[in-house]
């Protein structure tokens, strides 16, 4: 059972990644599908449209596939790839991934307006790049205390709450000198 935690892995990113290519495989040539049967859609928004989660793929496909290197003992794990269910960034990419299918889809059945919703991807990247920003500025906000600000005067002012619930009470009291 040498490495199990690294087989499984292997075994979990080849599955999703496998599924990945024929979910895709699936959308696409149903767009392609659907245009050149029933409908007339452009081409072009479908290409300049589809390429960000196509490039996305690729980078799953050289980052998240197993490598298996011939040993003693047959095919042995070399790498087993990165962990394609990992929270921030990877998950960001599979929502952008997933929200390409659904705008292609939707865009084969209901026209060409349909490629307007994919502006939701640059809108939601910008919330999130902002709250990220804003709560990483408030977060920071108390280290610029020691450095003369709100945090350093001498008379009080820059106790915790903790200290000015024990002076309220009239117990310990805390002498700055």
């Amino acid at each position: 059972m040498a490495q199990k935690a690294q087989k499984t892995q292997a075994s979990r990113n080849s599955a999703t990644l496998n599924r990945t290519h024929l979910i895709s495989l699936g959308v696409y040539l149903f767009f392609l599908l659907v245009r050149s049967v029933l409908f007339r859609r452009r081409l072009l928004p479908f290409i300049l449209l589809t390429l960000p989660a196509l490039a996305i793929e690729f980078w799953f496909e050289r980052t998240g596939r197993p490598v298996f290197a011939e040993g003693t003992n047959g095919k042995e794990l070399k790498r087993a790839g990165e962990d394609l269910e990992a929270k921030g960034l990877t998950e960001w990419m599979w929502d952008l991934v997933y929200w390409t299918w659904a705008c292609t889809a939707l865009a084969a059945l209901a026209g060409d307006w349909a490629w307007w919703l994919y502006s939701a991807v640059p809108l939601y990247s910008g919330y999130l790049a902002f709250t990220t920003f804003y709560g990483m500025r408030q977060g920071l906000g108390g280290l610029s205390a020691g450095a003369g600000g709100e945090g350093s005067s001498s008379d009080g002012a820059g106790q915790s709450k903790r200290q000015a619930k024990i002076e309220k009470r009239g117990g310990q009291r805390v002498q700055y000198r």
